[in-house]
C-alpha cells in the first residue's frame, strides 16, 4: 500500500457535475508500480497515456516495461510524441482511438503520466470519449505539478493559438511527486516555477517571500522546499476552482500573465518559448500596464519585476525571444485580441495588480497595450 505524505481535496460546486479530486503528494522516487501494479477490478480498463521523454525517465521506465512485457487485462499503452508541438487535436483524437481498439466501455480510466501537454489532452479525450471517462493524472513537471494537472481545465492547441479547443473536465485523482523535478533541464523547470510565482502573485505575499529567501536551494531542487511550494501552490489553486470552478469570476486571475504570455507563445511559434517562461514575462508587462494606468505604485512594479528578472525570467518590453523582428509590437497586439478569455473584439481583457493578492481585470485598449511592448 502507497500512504501520500500529505492529500488535498478539490471539492466542486454543486450543479458542476462533478464531485471532487483527491490529490495526493508523495515523498521520495515515484513509484508507478505500487500506485497502479494491482487492480481490485479486473474488469477495469486502463488506459495510460505518456511521452517518449517521461516514458524514458527510469521511475516511468520500470513501469512502462512491466507495463509492456506483462500487462494486465484490459490495461493499454499509449506514448505520444513530446513536446508542444504535439498537443494537437490529432494526438487527442490518438488517445481516443486506441481506447477504442481496445474496446474500452464508459466505465474505463485515462490516466496521463507526463507534463502539462499530456494531462491537456488525455483529459480532453477523456471528456470527449463515449461523452465522458474517468481520468487521473501522476504530473511529472512542475508545471503540471502547481497548475496545469489540477482544476479540469483539458484540452489542445489549435494552428497557432494556445490551448482554443477544450472542455473543463477534472481528473478524480491527481497523485503528485516533486522528485520527478529533478529529471527536468532547467529550462522546463523554469517554466514550472514561473507558474508557481504567479500563484504566490495572486495569493500568498508569504508563499513569495519564502521562494526569494529560498531562491538557491529552490533553484537546486531541494525535495523540503519544493514540497512545500508545490503543495502550497495547488491548495491555492484548489481552493479558487472550488470557489469559481467555470471562470466566471475570480478563477480569471489565474490568467495573470498570460494574455500577453499566450501573445508571445504564438508568436514565437509555439514551443519556442516555454509557457512558464512566456507567462512570466507576461507578468513583467502586467506590472507596467498596471503601473502606466496608475493602478500600482512603481515601487511594487519595480519590486515585482526584480524578483521575476532574479530567477532568471526575461523583463524587456521586447521579448528575447522576437528580439530583431519586425513589427513585433503589432504582432504581439494581434494576438492578444485573439486571446480567448476576451469578450470583445475590439479590445483585450487582461489581469493586472494594485499589489500582491490584490487583482482586478481591465478591459483595455490597443495604445494601452502597444505602450507597454516598446522599447524602454
Amino acid at each position: 500500500m502507497l500512504f501520500p505524505q500529505k492529500t488535498t481535496e478539490l471539492f466542486f460546486p454543486d450543479g458542476s457535475g462533478f464531485s471532487k479530486t483527491d490529490i495526493r503528494f508523495f515523498t521520495g522516487e515515484a513509484d508507478l508500480a505500487s500506485l497502479y501494479g494491482d487492480k481490485d477490478d479486473v474488469n477495469l480498463c486502463r488506459l495510460f497515456v505518456t511521452d517518449e521523454n517521461v516514458a524514458a525517465l527510469p521511475a516511468v521506465r520500470i513501469f512502462v516495461d512491466r507495463l509492456t512485457a506483462s500487462p494486465l487485462q484490459n490495461d493499454a499503452l499509449l506514448v505520444l510524441k513530446a513536446g508542444e508541438a504535439s498537443k494537437t487535436i490529432e494526438s487527442v483524437l490518438a488517445i481516443v482511438r486506441t481506447a477504442l481498439e481496445h474496446n474500452f466501455t464508459r466505465s474505463s480510466v485515462f490516466i496521463g503520466i507526463g507534463g502539462g501537454v499530456v494531462s491537456d489532452m488525455t483529459g480532453f479525450a477523456a471528456a470527449i470519449f463515449k461523452r465522458g471517462v474517468r481520468v487521473q493524472f501522476v504530473p511529472t513537471t512542475m508545471l503540471a505539478d502547481v497548475d496545469a494537472a489540477i482544476g479540469g481545465k483539458t484540452g489542445c492547441d489549435f494552428e497557432s493559438y494556445k490551448n482554443m479547443i477544450g472542455a473543463f473536465y477534472p481528473a478524480e485523482s491527481i497523485h503528485i511527486w516533486p522528485s520527478f523535478t529533478k529529471s527536468l533541464s532547467d529550462r522546463e523547470f523554469s517554466s514550472g516555477l514561473g507558474e508557481a510565482i504567479k500563484t504566490a502573485f495572486l495569493f500568498s505575499r508569504e508563499l513569495l517571500d519564502f521562494m526569494a529567501s529560498n531562491r538557491d536551494a529552490l533553484l537546486h531542487r531541494d525535495e523540503d522546499v519544493l514540497f512545500h511550494i508545490i503543495s502550497e501552490c495547488s491548495s491555492a489553486k484548489a481552493d479558487i476552482v472550488h470557489r469559481d470552478f467555470k471562470e466566471k469570476g475570480d478563477r480569471a486571475f489565474l490568467n495573470l500573465g498570460h494574455s500577453f504570455g499566450h501573445a508571445l507563445e504564438s508568436v514565437a511559434g509555439l514551443g519556442t518559448v516555454t509557457h512558464g517562461e512566456a507567462v512570466a514575462w507576461g507578468i513583467g508587462r502586467a506590472l507596467d500596464l498596471s503601473y502606466a494606468l496608475g493602478e500600482c505604485s512603481g515601487l511594487f512594479r519595480d519590486e515585482g519585476k526584480a524578483l521575476l528578472a532574479s530567477f532568471g525570467y526575461d523583463m524587456s518590453p521586447v521579448p528575447t525571444a522576437l528580439a530583431g523582428s519586425e513589427g513585433t509590437a503589432e504582432k504581439l497586439l494581434e494576438a492578444m485580441k485573439k486571446d480567448k478569455k476576451n469578450t470583445s473584439s475590439t479590445s483585450a481583457r487582461v489581469i493586472l495588480q494594485h499589489y500582491y493578492c490584490d487583482s482586478f481585470i481591465r478591459e483595455v485598449t490597443d495604445g494601452d497595450i502597444l505602450s507597454v511592448l516598446a522599447p524602454a
